[in-house]
């Protein structure tokens, strides 16, 4: 692995600001909401916009390193809800869904609007294995402490493929870690590093899809903590297991059955437990359509599919109550030239027939 220096991360910088994927750049909100059925009662959603509860960036951060990173676009959210807070954490990249991002976080009160942490950005890369990026926020809370899992990316060298081969989900010169930080009030950060091991990751691994409930709590299933891995580990589903969300451990687990979709999975979203319900929120294609869907579980039996259904938010770092309804946040469809990130609820019909 590639030691991270300021000239590496420049050289980060630099690739990032060249790229540019049609295909990602397309993807709006409205495409998935669009595909929900009208006959499926146990599917969450669909969902309208809620505009004010918008955030927008207005200024530049300050860059620690000093490369002269600044961002363009921001996705790929997460949200928490504390008393009468909303806290917000979000990655921002150089271009859309680029390279040599970093985690930023927000507050909203209802006295002052969206406050943009003066610390931001509150996770940037620090380790060898975020030379190419920290990405893809996902807190969860349990125990008055708070799990920010976060993806970091990192240079794959041959050296590295030859020792953790890939056949059935080739890396290249992109690798992916999922890597932890903890903190006791949302504000301060302590890194904790990469959870998952290179042998079982094979250089690339996504998701750190934990179940959590309305509140954003993460939820113990069978008296342990479950995070659902969905891309990299050779092709192989893995399913993580943890009595307190710093150590894990690993094994293959299928859990998720597109066939009836006629489709390929690309990474689970959000995973909600809803009473006595367990839902999958997932990222797929049939033919060459990007769409969302969603699969029901019982709580107590998490890997045994009752029904699945085309229709899904890809709320990548899950839902909270507000307002008396289940809100989320997107970052496509912010208009040219913003960093800006739209919210969607429940409607208000909704509310009390899937609160």
């Amino acid at each position: 692995m590639e030691p991270l220096t300021p000239d590496g991360l420049r050289r980060s910088l630099d690739d990032a600001r060249a790229q540019h994927g049609e295909q990602t750049a397309s993807l709006s909100e409205f495409t998935f909401l669009d595909q929900y059925p009208g006959d499926v009662p146990w599917a969450i959603g669909p969902f309208e916009r809620i505009p004010e509860l918008d955030f927008a960036l207005e200024d530049q951060w300050p860059d620690p390193v000093d490369i002269g990173w600044t961002s363009a676009s921001l996705i790929n959210p997460t949200l928490i809800a504390r008393d009468d807070e909303l806290h917000l954490f979000y990655r921002a990249s150089p271009r859309k869904e680029s390279l040599s991002s970093r985690i930023g976080h927000a507050v909203f009160r209802q006295a002052t609007g969206w406050v943009d942490d003066a610390r931001n950005p509150v996770v940037h890369p620090t380790l060898d294995d975020e030379l190419l990026g920290v990405e893809d926020p996902k807190v969860y809370e349990a125990d008055g402490r708070w799990f920010l899992f976060y993806n970091g990316v990192f240079p794959a060298t041959a050296e590295d493929r030859l020792r953790h081969p890939s056949p059935g989900y080739p890396v290249d010169a992109v690798g992916c870690d999922v890597s932890l930080a903890v903190s006791d009030d949302l504000v301060h950060w302590e890194k904790i590093g990469p959870i998952v091991d290179h042998a079982v990751t094979r250089l690339w691994a996504k998701g750190a899809v934990i179940p959590r409930d309305a509140q954003g709590r993460a939820v113990r299933i069978d008296g342990s903590y479950l995070m659902f891995l969905s891309e990299g580990c050779d092709g192989v589903p893995h399913v993580g297991r943890s009595d307190d969300l710093v150590h894990w451990t690993f094994a293959p687990q299928p859990y998720l059955d597109l066939a009836p979709l006629d489709g390929r999975l690309h990474e689970v979203a959000t995973a909600m437990v809803r009473g006595d319900d367990l839902v999958l929120d997932f990222f797929y294609s049939a033919g060459d359509e990007w769409s969302a869907g969603q699969a029901r579980y019982r709580r107590d039996d998490p890997f045994h599919q009752i029904d699945i259904a085309r229709g899904g938010t890809l709320a990548w770092g899950g839902m909270v109550e507000w307002g008396g309804r289940a809100v989320f946040a997107q970052g496509w469809d912010a208009r040219p030239g913003r960093r800006e990130l739209q919210f969607f609820g429940l409607p208000h019909a909704a509310r009390q027939e899937q609160g």
